[in-house]
Order: C-alpha cells, then sequence, then structure tokens
C-alpha cells in the first residue's frame, strides 16, 4: 500500500494524503486481536445505549451488543462463525463483570462503549449494514 514518488516536485496522492516532496506515502491499518474485531457494526442509537450501559454498569452493554451479532451485525471477523463472535462478545462482557472490582473491568467497559459508536460512526458514512 505505499507508492514512491519521484521528483522533487512531485505530488503524489494516494488513500487522500498528499506529498510535496519526494518519499513514501504508508497507509497504516490498525491490527486488532479476536475480542476487539468481535466488536459488531450496530445502527448508532444502539451502539450510544451501549455505551451508556456499560458506563454505569460495566458489561452489560457488551452482553447487549453480543445480541446484535445474532441479528446479523457485521464485525471485523467475517471468517468466523456468527455464534463464535457471539460468544466472544459475551466473554468480553463477562471479562468486564470480573474485573470491574478493581477498576479495570469498569474503565475497559467505558472504552469497549466508546469503539462501538466510533464502528457505529464510521459505519454510517460507509452504510455498511
Amino acid at each position: 500500500f505505499a507508492k514512491l514518488c519521484k521528483g522533487a516536485d512531485t505530488r503524489c496522492l494516494h488513500a487522500g494524503v498528499t506529498s510535496s516532496t519526494s518519499g513514501v506515502v504508508v497507509q497504516v491499518r490498525e491490527k486488532k486481536g479476536p475480542l476487539r474485531a468481535a466488536i459488531p457494526y450496530m445502527p448508532f442509537p444502539v451502539a450510544v445505549i451501549c455505551l451508556f450501559l456499560n458506563t454505569f454498569v460495566p458489561g452489560l452493554g457488551t452482553f447487549v451488543s453480543a445480541f446484535t451479532v445474532l441479528c446479523g451485525a457485521r464485525t471485523d471477523l467475517p471468517d468466523r462463525h456468527m455464534c463464535c463472535v457471539f460468544w466472544l462478545n459475551i466473554a468480553a462482557a463477562f471479562i468486564q463483570i470480573l474485573t470491574a472490582i478493581v477498576m479495570v473491568g469498569w474503565i475497559m467497559s467505558i472504552f469497549w462503549g466508546m469503539d462501538m459508536v466510533i464502528l457505529a460512526s464510521m459505519c454510517h458514512y460507509v452504510s455498511c449494514l
């Protein structure tokens, strides 16, 4: 995904990035673990509700989001079966619940909810549902 620009005055356009000098333009992609990749792309209002639930009851929003996978929500794990992705989300919810006593699960739960909202807003612009 890199394109080499030749010449000092050459302008390269690659994935929306412009360079005015010669060099390499690189596109960076985030590598996600299986739990993070299992977060479903939900409609924006559902993602906001899950964030709200995760903020006040750690793991509850993640638990609710697991059922959106069974309703056909897309994830970044297309090669995994729907039930496997469902159980990955249930596992993430239980990790958040069990570690909430030491505040780690509560913080993880809030970040998980924020990721749901970010994915939903990205999905809204691309219309991936």
